[in-house]
């Protein structure tokens, strides 16, 4: 049966809801911290949580601000949010449900909109920034963490394929100049941004997704048979594990 993007998005991720919010990689890192820090700049503030995944980014927002409104595609992505969002204590996270492209909320309905490794996700990268900017007050901050494309063509093509074989939701990582483009053409200029470099643990990086064996291979067939040029760049491993790069930015409405 034919799906559409939303519906494999929500089938991928639904049943791995429970990994994603044990996850070291996303439960923890540098960009959490700054991101309290960059909050911290406004704790009066209404929070969107753009693609919350299992919740790591709200959870760190709701420590330093006045309230965090998770959102996702998945509705067993948002009962993992709620469950933890009790067992922490944290009484200022609400859940809705929806897609990054048509997003419920008023015009200005946010002091500061936030999303974590979701972007790479969106069917619609434009449409869903143009969302970002309606849903912010005047003045509002969007802040966004994500892994980046290197930029480089042989360098791009080799991380696109390997994330679409691990995960058929995956659409595409963009590199900071293709962000710094989307954001301006949708009125919205970054101020700051920053990149990172960020280890993935093969086996766990593929057990999280649920990816086949058939296509598990074929990931490792690609780093094995990739160039020199490719393999310095991700630091690939015996094991399969390997580097890739991270963007955060933050821009003014």
């Amino acid at each position: 049966m034919a799906v559409n993007h939303h519906e494999l998005t929500k089938q991928q991720f639904g049943d791995q809801a429970q990994a994603y919010l044990t996850s070291q990689v996303h439960a923890q890192g540098a960009d959490l911290v700054r991101l309290a820090e960059w909050l911290s700049e406004n704790p009066a503030a209404a929070v969107l949580d753009l693609g919350c995944g299992a919740g790591h980014a709200s959870f760190v927002a709701a420590g330093v601000v006045r309230e965090v409104t998770a959102y996702d595609l998945s509705e067993k992505m948002l009962d993992v949010v709620r469950q933890a969002a009790r067992d922490r204590q944290l009484s200022n996270i609400s859940t809705v449900h929806g897609a990054a492209e048509q997003l419920p909320f008023a015009d200005g309905a946010f002091d500061v909109v936030i999303s974590r490794y979701s972007a790479h996700h969106w069917h619609d990268v434009a449409l869903a920034l143009r969302e970002v900017k309606r849903v912010l007050k005047p003045g509002g901050k969007f802040i966004l963490m994500d892994i980046a494309s290197p930029g480089r063509p042989v360098l791009d093509i080799w991380l696109q394929t390997i994330e679409v074989l691990r995960d058929p939701s995956h659409v595409r990582n963009y590199s900071a100049a293709e962000w710094l483009q989307m954001t301006q053409q949708s009125g919205m200029t970054v101020d700051k941004l920053l990149t990172d470099r960020l280890t993935l643990e093969y086996s766990s990086w593929v057990e999280r997704m649920k990816t086949p064996e058939v296509l598990r291979a074929a990931i490792r067939f690609l780093q094995q048979q990739t160039s020199e040029e490719v393999k310095q760049h991700f630091l690939i491993g015996e094991d399969g594990s390997f580097t890739s790069d991270t963007i955060m930015f933050q821009t003014q409405a």
